[in-house]
């Protein structure tokens, strides 16, 4: 069952509304729920920014996954409107842009709305599991850096996570302050990968190794892969989804 539900988010874009897709298996019991960044991407091509969805629920359905998987649409605006874009949205820093220009990062906002706000709704209405243990997030490119957010500052919300590309280069000295600044629970899981085609965008390697190099020091369960000729795109992404949820799933 996939049901699409309409919410506002006020301290980001006021009375506009987004859609929430909210994806929930045949099987009868309750599910760890995994939260995702650019719900219009994730099910539908016809839904999806460029044309092209990463196809969930074909891959979810047919395999019968026990999961809920909840998807926010993202902000569309232009980063020059007054309440700012994608990017701000899904920034959990300021940091300059070479299209934009200066982006304030509302990540803080977004994620108060995902724990304050859309966790307790999906737990109330839906056949959750609702502690730590079964409660993961996911995203890619921006979606992924906020994923990395996610799992660090809300760690007793999450405790499993997956960062397909994330945009760690627009804030790589942030990113790591707060990775070496979080006192991660016992347990915590995470997935990252990058594409080969994209990894070799400036410094991206370099960045991804100290990354990876640190989480791993931080004794967070790291799953880290470069994908053979993968890029930055959703068509590239759909094919990592049995990767991220195997390890997503591990010893549950």
């Amino acid at each position: 069952m996939l049901e699409i539900l309409e919410t506002d988010i006020p301290q980001l874009t006021g009375d506009e509304t987004r859609r929430i897709y909210v994806y929930v298996p045949d099987q009868k019991g309750n599910f760890p729920v995994l939260y995702m960044f650019d719900g219009q991407n994730l099910f539908f091509d016809e839904d999806a920014s460029y044309g092209k969805s990463w196809g969930m629920y074909d891959y979810l359905s047919e395999n019968k996954i026990p999961l809920m998987v909840v998807g926010v649409e993202c902000n569309h605006h232009s980063e020059k409107d007054k309440c700012g874009g994608r990017l701000s949205e899904y920034s959990p820093f300021d940091f300059k842009d070479r299209d934009w220009g200066k982006i304030k990062g509302r990540g803080k906002i977004t994620m108060d709305f995902f724990v304050k706000e859309l966790k307790p709704y999906i737990d109330e209405n839906y056949p959750t599991m609702p502690e730590r243990e079964y409660t993961f997030i996911s995203g890619s490119s921006m979606g992924g850096l906020m994923s990395l957010y996610a799992i660090s500052r809300y760690n007793s919300v999450f405790s499993r996570a997956a960062a397909l590309s994330p945009s760690i280069i627009f804030s790589p000295e942030e990113v790591n302050k707060m990775i070496e600044k979080t006192r991660f629970r016992k347990g915590t899981v995470l997935y990252m990968d990058y594409g080969e085609k994209e990894i070799a965008y400036k410094n991206t390697r370099a960045l991804y190794g100290e990354l990876s190099d640190l989480l791993i020091k931080k004794k967070v369960l790291l799953e880290s892969r470069v994908i053979p000729d993968g890029e930055h795109n959703e068509a590239s992404w759909e094919k990592q989804i049995p990767f991220f949820i195997n390890t997503l799933f591990y010893n549950l």
